[in-house]
């Protein structure tokens, strides 16, 4: 494939090294020194781009690939909230987009585990959970797009919580929850590349699953790996549509 990498950060490079590792060729890297090449007719020389880029720039990246027909990978979180339009817009104009929160295959896996224990712990009301993430102090947004997966899965599959809510440590606590009300506990170290632990606690016993990332490099090849499983494809999808988890 002949890609267009938005974003040419540290996540960037790693995509890079994957992608030439993996027989493909990068056509077009758009970073902060070189906006002015980020145009349609750089990007239509692409068969495919891939968005690491920073949460204000996301949207209108998607924008621009959908302009030039061009299938685009997003690994790119904090931009959610616009999530649903941009959901229409790919549909209706019949482009191809794939989103997620976490490209890592263990991530993934990660996310499968949490859904079936968050089923599993409506039977044991005694558990209350909880989320706590930790990444490196230049991640821009919290909570971690990750963080916010896990948490939206806990919600649709445990019948006790209806929302989540964030707390950034080091900065003002929110207002005590309430009990249907789930925390994100988020902290920023250096060179953390991502941990995010789900805990479920009882006056007796924790239960805890743990996801620890070494590297970016997980969160880099698992992008290349769904540009290649987009091709001759049409449609808005995300990451798990690309795995077929059973419970």
């Amino acid at each position: 494939m002949k890609i267009a990498l938005l974003g040419y950060g540290k996540m960037g490079q790693i995509i890079e090294r994957f992608a030439t590792e993996r027989g493909h060729e990068i056509v077009l890297k758009i970073g902060i020194d070189n906006l002015n090449d980020f145009t349609i007719e750089n990007l239509k020389k692409a068969d495919v781009a891939i968005d690491f880029s920073a949460p204000d720039a996301a949207v209108s990246n998607i924008y621009k690939c959908f302009e030039a027909k061009v299938p685009v990978v997003v690994g790119t979180t904090g931009w959610y909230g616009e999530l649903q339009n941009i959901k229409n817009e790919c549909e209706q104009s019949n482009n191809t987009l794939l989103y997620g929160s976490n490209f890592s295959i263990g991530v993934n896996i990660f996310f499968h585990l949490n859904k079936v224990l968050a089923k599993l712990m409506n039977n044991y009301p005694a558990y209350d959970v909880q989320v706590e993430e930790i990444h490196h102090t230049q991640k821009l947004d919290s909570p971690s797009g990750t963080a916010m997966t896990l948490a939206e899965d806990i919600i649709e599959e445990l019948d006790s919580k209806k929302e989540w809510v964030n707390e950034l440590v080091g900065t003002p606590i929110p207002d005590k929850l309430t009990n249907n009300q789930l925390l994100i506990e988020s902290h920023r170290i250096e060179n953390v590349p991502g941990t995010h632990t789900v805990v479920y606690g009882s006056e007796v016993d924790d239960i805890e699953i743990k996801h620890t990332a070494h590297s970016r490099a997980g969160f880099a090849l698992g992008a290349v790996v769904a540009a290649e499983w987009l091709q001759n494809k049409r449609g808005f999808y995300s990451i798990a549509d690309i795995f077929n988890f059973k419970d």
